[in-house]
């Protein structure tokens, strides 16, 4: 934390609290996210879906309740 306030990215300490705290909490929401998609495919069954095109669903379901 200290070579980050020294490398000059960060006014203060302060700011650099408040930028870890943002990226802890995308990161909490990113990961609930998955959970949630986990847990609504488990209840699903199987699919006859490529994986790679369930993955490309997920990214644009992911993006389009990110610009919410």
């Amino acid at each position: 934390m200290l070579a980050q306030l020294a490398s000059g990215n960060y006014a203060s300490d302060s700011e650099l609290l408040r930028d870890l705290i943002r990226k802890e909490q995308m990161r909490a929401y990113e990961i609930e996210a998955i959970r949630m998609k986990l847990i609504e495919a488990e209840k699903s069954g199987l699919s006859d879906k490529p994986s790679s095109q369930m993955l490309a669903s997920f990214k644009e379901e992911t993006s389009k309740d990110e610009k919410l």
